[in-house]
């Protein structure tokens, strides 16, 4: 425990800032997919993702997005390792995708299946700029994506 918290302390305060914001969004959002679903709880974080008069702020694409957004993904990462409850592959994407565009970042949310000796497995993760953020390129290989990310949820 005293070495976590060692750990914390020597990250900077964003860096801080996002694992805390990520150990709490990632409860919630476990929450909200078993009691109303995907769509519903995608909607409900595209509802909060910017504050009135924000709704088409991107950040100018710039070398230090990438790095932004890695840092992002590094914080949801701990947040799901060091945090209350293990959450899912979908769980932790949607976070990302929710903590990515807080930050002015587009990114897409991907769904992918694949066949096993079990069944069907389905893995989700977050595309920033083309590349998979939250998953190796390895991973992310071995499952057939939707034809494209999945559609943002449209305003009621």
């Amino acid at each position: 425990m005293w070495k976590r918290l060692q750990r914390f302390n020597a990250l900077d305060w964003r860096a801080q800032s996002l694992f805390l914001r990520a150990a709490v969004l990632l409860p919630v959002v476990a929450v909200s997919l078993r009691l109303r679903g995907l769509r519903a709880t995608q909607a409900t974080l595209e509802a909060f993702l910017f504050t009135s008069g924000e709704r088409n702020h991107q950040r100018p694409a710039d070398g230090s997005m990438a790095k932004d957004a890695s840092e992002i993904a590094r914080m949801v990462q701990a947040a799901s390792r060091y945090g209350v409850m293990r959450p899912t592959c979908l769980e932790k994407s949607l976070a990302l995708w929710w903590l990515l565009g807080r930050h002015g970042m587009a990114s897409s949310l991907r769904i992918g299946t694949r066949k096993t000796a079990g069944g069907l497995e389905a893995h989700a993760w977050v595309e920033f700029d083309g590349q998979a953020l939250n998953e190796t390129s390895e991973t992310r290989d071995r499952y057939i994506a939707f034809e494209g990310p999945l559609p943002a949820p449209s305003p009621k």
